[in-house]
């Protein structure tokens, strides 16, 4: 019988999301979704010295502003409940327990100062990696090494213990990667990784299986740096005895710096300007902010959108998608095996395409709340008027108010190396025939304005172009902006006439 598609996306709470864990978490919906599956939030706080308050919080935030919903999870319950590691932890023990009498697992009794001695000694052997396997725990001090008399005593007494797992000496793992076809790894080169620890926590090996057993996963899709992880993975399916439900493996590419040398950092976007956290994000340990895409004024479907095209490509020349698109063009095979590089001109540019795609009125109520922070009434019809004419400029709608503000309020200073460029000998006399045109104009639509400026250069024998931006900067303030016309028909007949009259006077002061 074939299994109901169920993914994960099971974070650490050790600080704010990556932009590369949100690409994960949208992996994991895009695949659940096209295969009518449920996607499951967890959080992995097995390792309780690195857990950073607020960090879950954001996690859900986060994932939330970014559209992505979950059938279970953490926040929102559901039949595997808990989802939060530390609350499952007595469960774990029995798994640890299972391996050990299955002779898969042994209790090592090691401490700390013993472990950096054995480092030490295997490194004066010119060992580069030293670790605990099948050579060097016969020299320490486990279950394996010691008298079962000993062993016996030390955990009737209380000794501190972990719980190690034991790799077979001569075994090909193989592990089936979806993205990366088979990957062989020899047990010679793992080590007896610790599954159980002294402070009675499972480590993230033994609980991430666990848990993806109990709550039948099928699909593990997650970044490329646990792909060293997975052969202890398929080790521990095997000896638990559920090789036959084992999920399938998925590793993405990593995300990397702009100039493709390296995984992108955090470090990368405090350098470059750019933000790598979908939200602004306070450490609550340093008080260091790091920015986010929504304070700096993206669009959440932006920013999935570009996500979803860093790494995975949908086999065409689209490049814009709905999320209900994604869902439905998105595949495992399409995803790269190679990293993909992060381009900050292109986020911007996916940014500008969502902003042109909002209709006026859209545009309109999220410009309305700036203009009211500031203290400016402005009705919401005249408001659209004006996100109609300026969008196009725009890449943020952050921007609206210094691209539009002379819409809002009039101009307390001109653009005086305009002025100066652009003033001619007939420069006064036109402005003021035709502000003295334009009371007599009925019809204020951009049209009839266009033909009195045009007809009263052609009467005055001036070039159109030669009072153009002249004109402009009489009405805005500024040298550039939408179309010139329609601006002044969307100010309005009788300010428009009241700014050529105060510009006239401030020009024959520059000038």
């Amino acid at each position: 019988m074939e299994r109901k598609v169920r993914v994960r996306f099971a974070p650490s709470p050790t600080g704010p999301l990556h932009m590369g864990g949100v690409r994960t978490a949208l992996y994991n919906y895009l695949f659940a979704k096209k295969n009518g599956g449920d996607f499951i939030l967890r959080i992995e706080d097995t390792d309780q010295t690195r857990y950073v308050p607020g960090a879950e919080q954001y996690i859900v935030d986060a994932l939330a502003w970014c559209g992505i919903t979950f059938d279970e999870g953490v926040h929102i319950g559901g039949p595997d409940a808990p989802y939060r590691q530390s609350e499952r932890k007595e469960m774990y023990r029995q798994y640890a327990m299972q391996l050990i009498e299955a002779g898969h697992a042994y209790y090592a009794f090691d401490t700390p100062e013993e472990l950096d001695e054995m480092r030490e000694r295997l490194k004066a052997s010119n060992v580069a990696s030293p670790q605990y396997n099948y050579i060097t725990r016969e020299n320490m001090k486990n279950s394996l090494s010691l008298p079962h008399d000993e062993v016996e005593r030390r955990l009737a007494a209380g000794d501190a213990y972990v719980i190690r797992i034991k790799i077979p000496r001569k075994e090909e793992i193989r592990v089936v990667d979806l993205i990366r076809g088979n990957v062989v790894v020899h047990s010679a080169q793992m080590d007896d990784k610790v599954l159980f620890k002294s402070d009675g926590m499972p480590t993230y090996h033994l609980a991430n299986v666990v848990d993806d057993y109990l709550m039948k996963i099928t699909h593990v899709i997650r970044g490329e740096e646990w792909l060293p992880s997975a052969p202890l993975h398929v080790l521990l399916y095997r000896y638990l005895g559920w090789e036959e439900v084992m999920p399938q493996f998925a590793h993405l590419p990593l995300l990397l710096k702009p100039d493709g040398n390296g995984k992108l950092s955090k470090r990368d976007g405090d350098r470059l300007g750019f933000p790598v956290f979908p939200l602004e994000w306070h450490d609550p340990a340093s008080g260091e902010m790091s920015s986010g895409y929504r304070e700096k004024g993206y669009f959440p479907e932006a920013f999935v959108n570009m996500l979803a095209l860093l790494g995975w490509n949908p086999g065409t020349s689209q490049e814009i998608f709905t999320m209900p698109e994604l869902i439905e063009a998105f595949s495992v095979e399409r995803i790269s095996k190679s990293g993909a590089k992060f381009d900050a001109a292109k986020t911007k540019w996916f940014n500008q395409q969502y902003l042109r795609a909002k209709s006026d009125a859209e545009l309109a109520a999220i410009f309305q709340m700036e203009i009211v922070s500031k203290g400016i009434t402005a009705d919401i019809n005249y408001v659209q008027g004006v996100c109609a004419l300026i969008k196009e400029k725009a890449q943020f709608a952050n921007e609206f108010w210094s691209l539009a503000f002379y819409f809002f309020q009039e101009p307390t200073s001109f653009d005086e190396e305009i002025i100066k460029k652009r003033w001619k000998d007939q420069s006064p006399d036109f402005i003021k025939t035709f502000t003295e045109n334009l009371k007599s104009l009925s019809d204020f639509g951009h049209e009839n304005i266009e033909n009195l400026f045009k007809q009263t250069a052609e009467t005055m024998g001036v070039s159109p172009g030669s009072v153009m931006q002249i004109f402009r900067v009489a009405i805005s303030g500024v040298g550039a902006g939408p179309a010139v016309f329609e601006m002044v028909s969307l100010i309005g007949k009788e300010k428009a006439i009241a700014r050529l009259e105060k510009a006239m006077n401030h020009f024959n002061s520059v000038v």
